[in-house]
């Protein structure tokens, strides 16, 4: 062990830092595969300096384009100032948010986030045009590369800004999801009445803010029409479905709080004590929440947020000397919501119905969850499905977020898995085989069936997402048919019970690969028939192909590398479902003929395969 002297201490440039130590910054690298992935708070980091400046009043348009992987956003605000444009993009704690008179209520307050992309980018330009002239800097890999001199444009004022992220950072692999830079677009447009964003040409508009949010996002019928209210620095929206679990979207100065925060925790006590207060009744709190989907935003001074990417709103109030951002939300929503359900009494009636509803199905659900847990004590199962990691989310650990659930078929491919996994993040929970089609099915049958219940059990979510143990909850099924139809029903299960778990970016499909093209001196791991032929064009004539059906086909040796650092993960995503019941009917339900035209009319016959 090196001894520990004065010169084990070290002072690192903001650049170095950055770049040594990017997951303080802008949270984890990733190849683009998640919605959370860094490349997407480049993208973030920069769109919200924008609407910043529209939000202060200048530019009405904010034009992104991305071409495989360069990235071009150009705003038409005020400009940078032109003597501050290198500083501004490359010393960090450099910027003009310091001063609430010049940007007020802005997401941005720590002259972090540009910095960073610059660092963080193999190419980055910026460039400033401001009253008839414009200035150019350049950086590799956050160093000055060129420093060009003032010079007059007959541009519109703004700020454009070009990047390419560095794949020594991000891995060669990495590349940009069009679906995740559209639903960050919506949010922005939704927030920002008044604002268009395009994408490569295609706009981005809201016109009438979140009420247009929940109708994007809403995967099913709703039991009222969308409440939607607003007052100042603040606007909600809110509706019940029939689904089970809670949705919110929440957002603070136009940032999209995924982790929620203190604005969130606030939204959800004030509509049950609203509730309460309107129908007389100390309803269960469960009860009044069950099935919501609702929207929140607000603006508020100088807001704290508990990480540089700002997904959890930290602050209590909303201003320095102003309320505290409980008593400002309970004050807004008791007032507006309270006057709203007094004039729309339909709605007031289907909302106490679902409330009374939801109290009867807990009451039911009491005595059989008491049954299971009963049942299971006097068995002494102890999750017996469930080989654990060491760590888990939300406990103390430095890896707590990489804590990770493979749900896989049988004890072959589960054994195979556990010998070869991480212990202290990977954990692995065995299926006997095909679980139940759940479909149509009340939540009692999560208590009912021991292995939803242990399924249950292992991930913590009886009672919400709150204490979820695991940050991925992987879905590693073999590559035949009966791989996907067990896929089908555990996406089934999540989906009708647990809808949350896939809103919030936690279930995601285990790519494994189908081939192994190998000789003596070398083996290549395919994932379609592309890459198998390539593969065997490579190797050459001495190949030799092995077709993998199963994961308990595959060696631990061999398996290891699939759960690594390599690991391809497919995220399950609600982004483009519009109808959750529509979609499980058809797939699961007991529409047997409607089915089989539908598997008629798209039958397709390989030439290949009547030919052999």
């Amino acid at each position: 062990m090196a001894a520990y002297t004065e010169a084990s201490i070290k002072t690192l440039s903001s650049l170095e830092h950055i770049r040594l130590r990017p997951g303080m910054y802008i949270g984890r690298l990733g190849n683009g595969a998640h919605a959370e992935d860094g490349i997407y708070v480049l993208l973030k980091e920069t769109i919200d300096n924008c609407i910043d400046e529209f939000t202060m009043g200048h530019g009405k348009r904010v034009e992104i384009e991305v071409q495989e992987r360069v990235v071009r956003i150009r705003d038409y605000g005020r400009g940078i100032p032109l003597g501050k444009l290198a500083d501004c993009v490359s010393i960090i704690n450099t910027g003009a948010k310091y001063d609430s008179e010049t940007f007020q209520k802005s997401v941005g307050l720590n002259g972090v986030g540009q910095k960073a992309v610059n660092a963080l980018s193999a190419e980055y330009t910026a460039q400033s045009v401001r009253d008839g002239q414009t200035k150019v800097v350049e950086y590799t890999q956050g160093k000055l590369a060129r420093d060009h001199k003032i010079t007059k444009s007959d541009e519109k004022n703004g700020t454009i800004i070009c990047f390419v992220p560095d794949e020594t950072l991000f891995g060669k692999d990495w590349r940009f999801r069009t679906e995740f830079i559209e639903d960050m677009l919506w949010n922005y447009a939704f927030l920002n009445r008044g604002l268009t964003l395009t994408l490569n040409g295609r706009a981005f508009r809201s016109a009438n803010g979140l009420k247009d949010l929940l109708e994007k996002n809403l995967t099913g019928e709703t039991l009222y029409p969308i409440i939607h209210l607003e007052g100042e620095d603040i606007e909600i929206a809110m509706t019940h479905g029939g689904h089970y679990g809670e949705d919110y979207f929440s957002f603070v100065n136009g940032q999209h709080t995924t982790m929620g925060g203190t604005h969130q925790l606030a939204f959800r006590e004030a509509v049950v004590n609203t509730l309460r207060n309107f129908y007389k009744k100390e309803f269960d709190a469960a009860d009044v929440r069950q099935s919501i989907v609702a929207a929140i935003s607000v603006r508020v001074q100088e807001p704290v947020f508990e990480s540089q990417t700002k997904t959890k709103l930290g602050s209590t109030e909303v201003g320095p000397g102003g309320p505290s951002i409980k008593e400002f939300i309970g004050t807004f929503v008791q007032q507006s919501l309270d006057v709203y359900l007094h004039k729309n009494k339909e709605t007031a009636d289907i909302l106490l119905a679902k409330i009374q509803e939801s109290e009867r199905e807990r009451k039911d659900l009491a005595g059989i969850r008491k049954l299971a847990k009963d049942r299971a004590k006097k068995a002494s199962l102890h999750n017996r499905k469930l080989r654990d990691c060491r760590q888990h989310l939300g406990e103390r650990g430095d890896r707590a977020e990489e804590s990770t659930l493979f749900i896989v078929e049988g004890d072959s491919a589960a054994g195979s898995l556990t010998s070869c996994r991480d212990v202290q993040t990977q954990a692995v929970f065995a299926l006997k085989g095909k679980p139940l089609n759940t479909y149509g099915l009340s939540k009692k049958v999560i208590y009912e069936n021991e292995e939803f219940h242990l399924l249950q059990s292992a991930l913590n979510i009886e009672d919400g997402l709150d204490e979820l143990r695991y940050n991925r909850v992987v879905i590693a099924t073999d590559a035949d048919v009966d791989g996907m139809h067990i896929r089908l029903l555990l996406l089934s299960f999540f989906l009708q019970f647990f809808p949350d778990l896939i809103a919030r970016g936690h279930l995601s499909i285990l790519e494994t690969p189908l081939f192994r093209v190998r000789n003596k001196k070398r083996t290549i791991y395919c994932y379609d028939e592309v890459e198998k032929q390539a593969a065997i064009k490579e190797l050459g004539a001495s190949h030799e192909i092995t077709r993998f059906k199963g994961l308990g086909e595959i060696s631990a040796n061999e398996f290891k590398d699939f759960i690594g650092e390599a690991i391809r993960l497919e995220p399950v995503s609600l982004a483009h479902l519009h109808n959750t019941d529509e979609l499980l009917s058809f797939y699961m339900g007991k529409n047997t003929q409607d089915r089989q035209e539908f598997i008629i009319e798209n039958l397709r016959i390989e030439k290949d395969l009547i030919e052999v």
